[in-house]
């Protein structure tokens, strides 16, 4: 959970950026930490490993202002997408506030997708969090693709297998080109601080 300093009247919130390999979680946080640069503090810090390019996590803090007399700070991470990497990804994990999902929309990939989205809810399940309650946004990444000519899944097939159940909000998007990736982030950020005014409020 989030990181409360009455003393300071400040709250670190941690956003993680969960996805197949590849996917463009990455992709994502260089997106935003080039726009934003001169309102974040810190250095984004990737780790670039063989057939993944992040090993454990991306770090950049990023201050949004007051909110109920609190500053709230974000702290975006990465974790990696391949399999034999559970364990650092349920590490990655530890403490979420919230998560932004990026699949992969070719179609070649579809199944890792699926997979990825089960290894989330079961690693959010170790840390008595469900996967129905904690604040999510899905984001369907490389739209761009289709100018190529690369066959896509359809914003359908997208929605009926990652989002039939879940009905939490989603973007189609491009994190090479920046489409939807500020939004995407916007959407996120806007549920993970929402679901922690009740317990800004407990603080008093």
């Amino acid at each position: 959970m989030a990181l409360i300093n009455p003393k300071k009247k400040e709250v670190q919130v941690k956003l993680v950026y969960y996805g197949p390999g590849r996917g463009g979680k990455t992709t994502n946080l260089e997106y935003i930490y080039a726009k934003f640069k001169n309102r974040i503090k810190g250095n984004l810090t990737t780790i670039k490993t063989y057939g993944d390019r992040t090993l454990f996590f991306d770090f950049m803090p990023l201050d949004i202002g007051i909110i109920r007399g609190y500053n709230i700070k974000m702290q975006f991470y990465t974790v990696p997408g391949q399999v034999k990497y559970n364990a650092t990804r349920r590490l990655v994990l530890r403490g979420v506030d919230g998560i932004v999902f990026v699949a992969d929309s070719m179609a070649l990939r579809r199944k890792m997708n699926i997979v990825s989205l089960k290894d989330l809810q079961d690693n959010l399940t170790t840390f008595d969090k469900s996967i129905f309650k904690i604040p999510l946004v899905l984001q369907y990444n490389k739209r761009d693709l289709a100018d190529q000519g690369i066959p896509l899944l359809t914003r359908e097939t997208l929605d009926n297998d990652l989002n039939r159940q879940l009905k939490v909000p989603s973007f189609e998007a491009s994190a090479i080109t920046g489409d939807n990736v500020v939004e995407t982030m916007k959407k996120a950020i806007s549920l993970t601080v929402a679901s922690l005014e009740k317990k800004l409020e407990l603080k008093g």
